[in-house]
């Protein structure tokens, strides 16, 4: 029982370093770029977009298409870099056991 007992302990020890990190995570920014800088986006480990910036030279009227490109392009970067941090760090704390829900 006392084998049991410890499994336990160790489990809501992880779990508390788990909801810590996720906390700070949604602190955390990746910034992401595209078009050589063109657009730039930031967003958090939460995966929540905090800005977009265009350089007004990315703006052409007759050029909306690459423009929505751009931002599309930076947007999913910058989601999957903030995925792939959130994924390390939890890895840290799991000895890279995927838990089903967390990440």
């Amino acid at each position: 029982m006392r084998g049991m007992n410890d499994m336990l302990r160790q489990a809501q020890i992880m779990q508390k370093k788990m909801t810590d990190l996720q906390d700070q995570l949604g602190n955390r920014t990746i910034e992401a770029t595209s078009g050589g800088g063109m657009v730039t986006v930031s967003c958090t480990g939460k995966q929540d977009i905090l800005s977009i910036k265009i350089d007004p030279a990315a703006v052409d009227p007759n050029d909306v298409d690459m423009l929505q490109d751009l931002v599309l392009t930076a947007v999913n970067e910058a989601i999957r870099q903030s995925k792939a941090m959130v994924e390390k760090e939890m890895g840290a704390i799991t000895g890279g056991m995927k838990i089903p829900g967390m990440f």
